[in-house]
C-alpha cells in the first residue's frame, strides 16, 4: 500500500460518502461523552434505546447525579458491562461539576483522565465533538485499516498514529466515520462483503471476495425417507 493508493481510497470513500456523521444519537458534547462510554462492547443501537430515555430527563452532569446510580443502571442494564458503566458516569459526572464546571473539556490530555474515558473514547469526543483531526481506533477501523492495509500493526494504537500519519488533513476528521462504517456494513468480521466495496479495487486484503457467493440450497428430504 502506497500513499497515492491511500489519498484514492480516502476520495472514492468521500465521493460514496461526502458528509458521514456518527450513529450514536447526541446533541450536545456532554451527551456525546456519555454515549461513547456506553458503546464499549456494545452496539450504537443498543447505546441509542437507552440514551432516549435517559437524555430527555437527564442531559446534564447535575441532573445524572440528581437521577442516581440505580435509575440509571436501570435504563442501561441491556448494555454490556452496566454496573460498571454506570459507577463510572456517576464519577466522570462528579468530576466534570467538581473541576470543569459541568463542561466536557476539549483538551485531549483531560478527557483521558476522566473516569471510564480512554483513548479511543477521548478521540472519539475530540473528533465528533470539537472537530478535531483525530482518527479514533475501535474494532471496525482496527479490522478494515489492517485488512486493506492502509494502516498495519499489532494495537489500537499503533493504526492510530499510522492513519493519522498517512491521512491527510483535509480527510482526517471523516476518515474516522468512513472506516468504521466499511467495517460495520461491508467490511465485517466473519463475512466481508468485498463485491459491494466501493474501494474493492484498491484494497489489498488478499482473501477478498469480488463475486457474491451463491446460497448453498439444503437438500430437502422426501417424506418417509
Amino acid at each position: 500500500m502506497n500513499q497515492a493508493k491511500r489519498i484514492e481510497i480516502l476520495k472514492v470513500l468521500q465521493a460514496d460518502n461526502p458528509d458521514p456523521k456518527s450513529e450514536l444519537e447526541y446533541s450536545t458534547p456532554f451527551e456525546l461523552l456519555i454515549a461513547v462510554v456506553l458503546s464499549a462492547q456494545a452496539t450504537d443501537k443498543s447505546v441509542n434505546e437507552s440514551t432516549r430515555h435517559i437524555f430527555p430527563i437527564a442531559n446534564t452532569p447535575e441532573k445524572l447525579l440528581e437521577m442516581g446510580p440505580e435509575t440509571f443502571l436501570d435504563h442501561i442494564k441491556k448494555i454490556g458491562l452496566f454496573r460498571t458503566k454506570t459507577k463510572n458516569v456517576m464519577e466522570l459526572c462528579q468530576t466534570l461539576v467538581d473541576k470543569y464546571h459541568s463542561q466536557v473539556p476539549q483538551e485531549f490530555d483531560k478527557l483521558v483522565e476522566l473516569p471510564g474515558v480512554g483513548k479511543k473514547t477521548a478521540s472519539v469526543v475530540m473528533n465528533v465533538a470539537f472537530g478535531e483531526p483525530k482518527i479514533a481506533v475501535d474494532t471496525h477501523v482496527f479490522r478494515v485499516a489492517n485488512r486493506t492495509k492502509y494502516a498495519t500493526g499489532k494495537t489500537p494504537e499503533q493504526v492510530q498514529i499510522k492513519m493519522e500519519r498517512y491521512t491527510p488533513l483535509e480527510y482526517r476528521v471523516n476518515a474516522h466515520h468512513w472506516f468504521i462504517l466499511l467495517g460495520r456494513y461491508i467490511c465485517k468480521a466473519r463475512a466481508p462483503e468485498c463485491w459491494r466495496c466501493p474501494i474493492k479495487d484498491l484494497c489489498e486484503y488478499k482473501e477478498k471476495l469480488l463475486e457474491k457467493p451463491e446460497k448453498k440450497k439444503v437438500k430437502q428430504m422426501k417424506p418417509g425417507t
